[in-house]
């Protein structure tokens, strides 16, 4: 095999060559055998990729036909697919480049009679999953309660990425096996497959025809992937039989952007890439084209602590650039207020909005910045999810509240009063608008008569204790504070037990954005001003902009780049996220610091993480913690500004807040006259670090942040 530096001077060399790095020059020209591409973020591993293809092709090594192109997204195809024919010059027709879904239904069209399928299978999604899988524990007297149908698709879903079927998922006696092979049996008498089945049908069709394995193997010469670090074993295991006839393997990838092993992915796929194939080469791309250098030195130092990693160093041309700012904030609305301060002057100076973004660890988070963004008037949205109000839990609990403060509300009536699930049917429904409309008057008291009437009819006795319900709630608003009210109705009306019982992913989320939510009301005199509150933010959210800030989860930017990030909520019990840790442990911490690597190297020209010593949560005011990723920075790369804006040359994260003696500043002692925006004058009669016990005159007595209390 001739070396690259031969290849460099071969007399036909295409021009696009001229523009790859050496690295990338090397994996392009690379000959014969497994290769592993490393691609650090921000090097150009898609260029890499897509150059390589068009250089096969180019230097006739094969046909399009004897190509497999795998990535993970249908727009990453098309984005390749695009590509490749610009370097080109001309259309590619024949190439196998897709999705590892897409690929599966091409070969299972051709084969799926082989496992007992029709070809003309129907592929269902999620929603007909959890359909299928509902009418199976009807059918065997399983109360849904006890085993949701959402948890059983989880489990499968989870054995289908780990290439198990039914009949090696476990013990055979085990219910959820059982259901497993229930389910499977039902798909294949509806002649139907869900996505993992493309997959495992897939695997299964090599292992009981392997001359038709043999063939796709000999068919395809070189066998491309991208983002292998995301595999899950179900696609490992597809991939190397696909490509154990000429061996012609290249995976591009990243192990220290491994960031979705909550939904299957095993990064050892990738670690483990020089065992599986003992004479793989391996080429590390560390230009990086993205950031400066203090960004990439602060990124690179925090990832270095991980010990599950292949290892790298990215370097960068673009400077060293400014210093990552690392913000301490006396708590969670001073650190918004700095974020979206930050914003307005970077947008004072001209930079548009576009080129900024906010990376959350939790999509509750961006509820504070979005509030702040609707009082300053300045544009934003949310990639990868739904803004905070408009989320499916935030308007059915603004529902709950629409009733109880406007009982002729019958929009809202109509939204939750099957919400958790009630009994009440499609008769039932149609009865009360019937009545409604014979007698004039509002579905609420419609179905307050419909509920009162002796004769027949579904739910009637649950619509009564609705009612009696919402009775007692509007007495509380009289003598309860109206944050405590809306957590007795989201609790008393079998709302939270509802997302309580569910156990899909997203069920914990929804929890913590109901916790946010109430803790949003809190900041309201009275619960009217809130809803119109809303109402505002609703009608602003549909203002059209193209100009916009953009907020995310870290997870959701994942393959984004921006000039300006802000990183907010590095703190203990946030980032890094307990329930990974819980669940996971020391391979959890690893992948929430490879979130936090993903979170700093999206950032092109600064980088501004932030902490809050006080954070609002569900329970009250909570201590906040510097996250444990903030002293695992680089110092030289790093500036940090404590709460109180003053400088500190080095680290200074630890359990107590750095900013204690301003704390103490305050003077506050025992027998100090106060005064508290909200609950007007008190006297301190306790004294804390962060907080005083105060007696006030007006309302009981409460422990407060000293920050929201003014000396007399």
């Amino acid at each position: 095999m001739e070396s690259a530096e031969a290849r460099v001077n071969f007399a036909s060399a295409p021009p696009y060559l001229d523009a790859l790095n050496p690295k990338q020059y090397e994996a392009v020209v690379f000959g014969e055998g497994p290769l592993l591409i490393l691609a650090g973020a921000g090097t150009g591993k898609t260029r890499v990729l897509t150059t390589r293809l068009a250089y096969i092709l180019e230097r006739q090594l094969c046909t399009p036909l004897n190509i497999l192109a795998v990535t993970f997204t249908n727009k990453a195809s098309q984005e390749m697919r695009e590509r490749i024919q610009h370097l080109l010059g001309h259309s590619v027709d024949g190439m196998w480049l897709g999705t590892f879904h897409s690929i599966s239904v091409r070969i299972l069209r051709r084969y799926a009679e082989l496992l007992g399928y029709s070809t003309n299978f129907t592929i269902i999604d999620s929603d007909d999953q959890i359909r299928l899988i509902k009418q199976i524990l009807k059918a065997e007297n399983i109360d849904e309660k006890q085993v949701p149908a959402k948890m059983v698709a989880s489990i499968i879903n989870r054995w289908k990425d780990k290439a198990k079927t039914f009949d090696r998922a476990g013990n055979q006696q085990d219910l959820h096996v059982q259901l497993y092979k229930q389910y499977q049996e039902r798909l294949k008498t509806l002649n139907a497959m869900d996505f993992g089945d493309l997959l495992l049908n897939s695997l299964q069709l090599f292992q009981q025809a392997p001359e038709i394995l043999k063939n796709y193997q000999q068919q395809f010469c070189y066998v491309l992937v991208d983002e292998y670090q995301d595999t899950n074993v179900a696609q490992y295991l597809w991939l190397r039989l696909l490509a154990d006839g000429y061996k012609n393997l290249c995976c591009v990838g990243d192990d220290d952007q491994s960031i979705y092993g909550w939904r299957g992915a095993e990064v050892a796929n990738i670690l483990k890439f020089e065992v599986d194939y003992t004479n793989a080469k391996v080429i590390r791309l560390e230009q990086n084209y993205r950031s400066t250098s203090h960004i990439l030195g602060s990124a690179s130092g925090l990832i270095a602590h991980n010990h599950d990693r292949l290892g790298k160093e990215l370097w960068t041309e673009k400077g060293d650039g400014e210093l990552v700012l690392v913000k301490g904030n006396w708590n969670s609305e001073a650190e918004a207020r700095f974020v979206i301060d930050e914003v307005e002057v970077m947008q004072r100076q001209g930079k548009p909005l576009n080129s900024m973004a906010i990376l959350v660890r939790a999509s509750y988070q961006t509820r504070e910045f979005e509030e702040r963004c609707i009082k300053t008037g300045t544009p934003y949205r949310v990639i990868g999810g739904l803004r905070f109000y408009e989320r499916q839990e935030i308007k059915d609990a603004i529902a709950y509240l629409r009733i109880l403060v406007q009982p002729d509300d019958g929009l809202a009536f109509e939204r939750i009063i099957n919400v958790p699930k009630r009994g009440i049917g499609p008769g039932a429904m149609q009865a009360m608008h019937a009545i409604a409309r014979e007698q004039n008057i509002s579905l609420p008291r419609a179905a307050l008569l419909y509920a009162m009437d002796d004769s027949k009819g579904s739910g009637k006795a649950n619509l009564l204790t609705f009612f009696k319900d919402l009775q007692s709630w509007r007495k509380m608003l009289d003598n309860t504070p109206h944050a405590d009210v809306v957590k007795t109705v989201l609790d008393e009306s079998g709302y939270t037990g509802m997302w309580l019982e569910e156990k899909s992913p997203d069920a914990a989320g929804r929890l913590e954005n109901l916790k946010e939510f109430v803790k949003a009301i809190e900041d309201f005199e009275f619960l009217p001003g809130f809803l119109d509150h809303v109402s505002l933010v609703t009608d602003n959210n549909n203002q059209p902009n193209n100009d916009c800030l953009s907020m995310m989860t870290l997870h959701a930017a994942k393959g984004l780049e921006f000039d300006y990030v802000f990183l907010p909520g590095w703190e203990e019990n946030l980032f890094p996220h307990p329930r990974c840790m819980q669940d996971n442990g020391a391979a959890g911490l690893e992948e929430e610091r490879r979130l936090a690597y993903v979170g700093i190297s999206r950032a092109k020209v600064k980088a501004m993480i932030s902490y809050a010593l006080q954070r609002r949560t569900y329970q009250g005011w909570q201590v906040g913690i510097p996250s444990r990723f903030l002293k695992e920075l680089p110092t030289r790369h790093v500036k940090h500004i404590q709460a109180n804006n003053h400088e500190v040359k080095q680290h200074a994260y630890n359990s107590k807040p750095a900013s204690i003696e301003d704390y103490r500043a305050l003077h506050l002692k025992i027998g100090d006259r106060v005064f508290h925006q909200k609950f007007g004058y008190g006297d301190v009669v306790d004294t804390e670090i962060e907080q005083a016990t105060v007696e006030f005159d007006m309302s009981d007595t409460k422990k407060i942040h000293i920050s929201f209390l003014k000396k007399q």
